[in-house]
């Protein structure tokens, strides 16, 4: 069983952030396997669907990003999905505008949602998908990720969302990580 945990904040005023870009991914994603998020529960909203063989489960943690934890925490548990076969899809300040970066484990780096994450279920041992948003120069990184993605850019986010998708339906597919991390790093 897999839990593909896209991260972003509830409600129309973040819909288009920098921060909302996994809940972009994970939408679409969703929508290419023909799921839809209606069901509610477990601190946020989520759907279904058998994938390869493996229950596959598509969330949108609606505790506002920097709780994330607790949403995933509680479906996972729930589940009883080991933290391995949990795939968190999120924006990431750090790397550079569309860029991708696949990690099998690792810290939650400046991020406050995988922070919260990695606190809830106590372990860096997960698979994330790393959106870049990193502009050129200096920034407030809190209002800048909570700004509508700008015009010029959004051609390199529908490239690296579309990336990021690819490479999770993938990956719950059935291809190693190992692998997934070659074809798309980068």
């Amino acid at each position: 069983m897999y839990l593909v945990a896209g991260l972003g904040n509830p409600g129309i005023k973040y819909l288009r952030t920098l921060h909302n870009l996994g809940f972009m991914a994970v939408e679409l994603l969703a929508e290419k396997c023909g799921v839809s998020f209606n069901k509610k529960g477990f601190k946020g909203e989520y759907g279904e669907k058998i994938i390869g063989g493996e229950k596959t489960i598509f969330l949108k943690p609606q505790t506002y990003m920097n709780l994330s934890g607790e949403s995933i925490r509680e479906i996972s548990s729930f589940y009883k999905i080991p933290v391995g076969n949990i795939i968190v899809i999120y924006d990431d300040a750090d790397i550079p505008i569309g860029s991708l970066r696949i990690r099998q484990s690792g810290s939650a780096g400046t991020h406050n949602g995988m922070r919260n994450i990695v606190a809830q279920l106590n372990s860096t041992e997960f698979p994330r998908v790393r959106i870049g948003t990193k502009p050129i120069g200096e920034f407030d990184i809190l209002s800048y990720v909570l700004s509508d993605i700008k015009k010029e850019d959004e051609p390199k986010f529908k490239v690296s969302v579309n990336k990021a998708v690819d490479a999770v339906y993938e990956l719950i597919g059935g291809l190693p990580l190992e692998k997934v991390m070659q074809k798309y790093n980068g």
